[in-house]
This record gives C-alpha cells, structure tokens and sequence, in this order.
C-alpha cells in the first residue's frame, strides 16, 4: 500500500536529513550527486518496486543514497547505516557487491550498470519471474560506449521489463557534462535506439512515480530525469560537491536549509 503524499514527504525529508548526517560523520564526499537522486532513489523504492523486482545503481558513487533509503524501508539497521565508510564496514562510499540486501553488484567503476541489469531482465523473462529491473545512472556515464551497446541489446531482445533511470544533473568529477563530452541531448538518443523514453523533473516525486508506473511494451523504458546536483542545499549545482566532504559549517547550513522545506 503507497503512503499518503504528505507521509511520504516527511518520510523523504527525514531521510534526506540522515543522509546528510552519514556524509559528515564519515567525512565523505559526493553529497551533490546523492542528493541530486534521492528523491527518485526514494520514490522508487517505496512507491512503485515490488520485493521481487531488482535495482542497480550503476553510479555507484551515490551510495550512501540507497544505503539511506534502505534505512527509510527498514531494510538496514541504524547501527548498520552508523558504519558508512568506516574501516570494516559493508557499507563502503562505493558499494562492494552483495554484502547487504537490496546490493546485487559492486558498482564503482561507472558505465556497466545497464548492461549488468540488461542481464538480470533477460534472466527475468527467461524464468518467467515477471520481474521487473531498474537501473540508476549519472549522465556522465553515458560518455561511455559500453552503456549504449547495453542499450542496443537491451532494444534488440524487447526488454520491457528494464527501466534505466539517468540522473541527468549535467556534472561530472572535473567539469559540466557539457564541458567535457556533452550529454543535453540524451533525450531523443535514446529514442532513436529505440526505446521508451520519458523527460521529467527528477526532483517531483508525483511526476517520478508517474513515469516509471506508465505502461512500456515491447522496449526498454529510459527515464531522463532532470536534477541539480545538491538540490535544495546552499552548495546546489556546484562542482565542489562531487568530491569534498562537508564542513561542520556546511552541514548546519544545509541541515537548515532541509528543515525549513518542511515548515513551508
């Protein structure tokens, strides 16, 4: 059963507030690209997936984003998610492969998320399961070939049971999207290979479950979301918060900045 909108938004707010909590106390990195997807990584998990169905995140930098949304399912414990990044732990900045549920695959190095899920919606139909395989990436990811031959397959074998998601928040490690290879017209690539695709407001949790819930058949579905990397902190859209962790002085602030979205 879907939570009522408003449950879910204080649900959604809340964990954004964990997250940005696991980023201090780890003092790690990438807290601009996790929550230019935790919006989606949420709506996801809580409105549309099936305990059946399977997810990869290919931009495996994002993952203390689904660590955090594992915890707001209660699939990970607080102690479990306390040990983020930290010597010993199963929940590295980077995910390690399946030490954990909801992890099927260690996803640091990008570009092999489509063509990992690809698989798994192949083995679905081949099983009969009716299982449904999502898949989340980062624009920049699609700079590479690999992910356009997964693509391609993907087309070829009539995959409906595949969604890719691309966080499309056009920033990478050293510089905009456009900058370095430009990604602004993924949209109508994706369509020319044949797939479904949808544009939206990858920060719009109606419009998010809205998409992945209309009806694909015959094709893959790709889903471009448009985001801002670091949305809703004081840091949004910068190029800093891909790699440095936050000050105690950034933290309150976007702390802040997260609770009084609340009270509006």
């Amino acid at each position: 059963m879907e939570q009522p909108e408003q449950n879910f938004a204080d649900l959604l707010r809340a964990t954004k507030l964990r997250l940005l909590q696991l980023h201090r106390d780890a003092n790690c990195g990438h807290i601009g690209g996790n929550f230019s997807c935790i919006d989606a990584l949420m709506t996801l998990h809580h409105r549309v997936m099936a305990p059946t169905d399977r997810f990869v995140l290919s931009k495996g930098h994002s993952a203390g984003a689904l660590y955090a949304t594992l915890w707001s399912l209660g699939q990970l414990s607080e102690a479990a998610l306390a040990s983020f990044a930290r010597d010993g732990t199963l929940l590295p900045g980077h995910p390690s492969g399946s030490a954990i549920p909801g992890l099927l695959f260690a996803t640091g190095s990008l570009g092999h998320g489509p063509s990992l899920a690809a698989g798994l919606a192949l083995a679905a139909r081949h099983q009969g399961s009716g299982r449904q395989v999502y898949c989340l990436c980062s624009d920049g990811e699609w700079q590479e070939g690999s992910c356009w031959e997964a693509l391609n397959f993907a087309v070829h074998q009539c995959l409906d049971n595949l969604t890719i998601l691309v966080d499309q928040n056009g920033m990478q490690g050293f510089g905009s999207t456009a900058e370095v290879m430009s990604c602004a017209d993924l949209t109508p690539r994706f369509a020319a290979f044949g797939a479904h695709v949808q544009h939206i407001d990858g920060h719009d949790p109606a419009a998010i479950c809205a998409a992945l819930k209309a009806p694909a058949a015959g094709a893959p579905r790709v889903i471009t979301l448009q985001t801002v990397k670091g949305r809703g902190l004081h840091f949004e859209g910068l190029l800093e918060s891909h790699y440095l962790p936050l000050s105690a002085a950034q933290y309150d602030a976007a702390r802040n900045a997260i609770e009084q979205e609340g009270r509006q």
